[in-house]
């Protein structure tokens, strides 16, 4: 097996694209477990790959987090720090993007949101506007949940910024905003692993083809910490908001019965499977139907879309572009455009569009 395999973007090569072994990795996490024990508890990696890395995993343990059961209720941790307010949690959370740049004597850092999903806050007036913001983030507003302060921390100190959960954060239009005046580059939200990447490239081709979709069944069952949190409603709800959007803007009609259901079943572990039931109807009004059942692994899938986010984005800060990467939509459920115009969802169109920006061929 080749260590490049599974990497989306490793055949490419770009002037200033940086290399997977110049990457060095830290962060926060409300289990102070050292990624080793993360690993192993959630069968992440096969015996043979753990016992590889086990020293360097062992050796990378989370910061204390800001975290908020307000906006996350169904997960717990010890390794948490409390903030004494917005402006406080901000402050510390730049510190320790900036201790950690020292410590590794890093040329730059790039910040991706891998945190469960949060509830969606009201779209409420300090979300709008830059200054809304700020005036929010003094008087310690409610609505302001940890991804929105993590943003919020990441663009202040200068750092590209990914989200890869459904969580509002720099979609906010306030947080887009102040990401534009610093010459920030963001991107987002809610990565695209299964099951939307299947419709992604199931539903041109349906359109391609004259199929017409008349129903779209999607389940998921999932038992990491990813499907604990989705337990609870709210959180729920923000995901479900994510997955449901792509299929009517790739077909351009509605589906009136698209379904989206995600279930929590902990025997599963960091395996989940995406079962989908496709009903259509084709020449002659003919009815007919596609099942798709994606056996597959969550942070497998997951892993590499992260790196390749963190490049382009620190890629993106070389060439001096801020604001949202619509280059990246290829990764999202629900990617972040620039000037609030409709995203693109479907998969070989975003595949072209990060051709296009990269620029290069592949390496021989």
């Amino acid at each position: 097996m080749n260590k490049m395999d599974g990497l989306p973007l490793s055949h490419i090569a770009v002037a200033g694209l940086v290399g997977y072994e110049d990457l060095v990795f830290g962060g926060w996490d409300m289990n102070g477990q050292s990624l080793a024990d993360a690993a192993s508890e959630h069968h992440v990696l096969n015996d043979n790959q753990l016992a590889a890395t086990s020293d360097a995993l062992s050796a990378v343990k989370p910061w204390a987090a800001v975290a908020s059961s307000a906006f996350c209720r169904r997960i717990e941790g010890a390794n948490t720090r409390a903030a004494g307010g917005h402006r406080a949690a901000i402050g510390v959370i730049i510190e320790d993007l900036a201790r950690f740049k020292a410590d590794n004597r890093l040329d730059d850092v790039v910040m991706i949101n891998l945190a469960s999903t949060e509830r969606t806050p009201a779209d409420g007036p300090s979300l709008r506007s830059a200054e809304a913001f700020g005036r929010a983030l003094d008087r310690d507003d409610a609505d302001i949940g940890p991804a929105m302060l993590y943003a919020a921390a990441a663009i202040e100190a200068g750092v590209p910024y990914g989200n890869f959960t459904p969580s509002v954060a720099a979609d906010a239009p306030a947080l887009t905003e102040m990401a534009l005046r610093r010459g920030v580059p963001v991107a987002g939200k809610d990565g695209k692993t299964g099951q939307t990447l299947m419709k992604t490239a199931l539903a041109p081709m349906l359109r391609a083809r004259s199929l017409h979709v008349d129903g779209w069944f999607s389940t998921n069952i999932l038992g990491n910490r990813d499907g604990q949190a989705l337990e609870d409603p709210d959180s729920l709800k923000s995901k479900l908001g994510t997955k449901g959007r792509v299929l009517d803007s790739i077909l351009g009609y509605p589906v009136e019965d698209h379904i989206v259901d995600i279930r929590y079943y902990r025997p599963r572990g960091d395996d989940k499977e995406a079962w989908d039931n496709i009903d259509i109807s084709g020449f002659l009004g003919h009815r007919m139907q596609i099942k798709v059942n994606f056996l597959c692994k969550d942070s497998v899938l997951a892993a590499p879309l992260v790196l390749e986010i963190a490049r382009v984005l620190d890629l993106a800060r070389q060439r001096g572009e801020s604001g949202p990467q619509e280059q990246l939509s290829v990764f999202f459920k629900a990617p972040m455009t620039a000037r609030n115009k409709a995203p693109q969802h479907a998969f070989h169109v975003q595949e072209r569009m990060l051709e296009d920006w990269l620029g290069s061929a592949a390496a021989e």
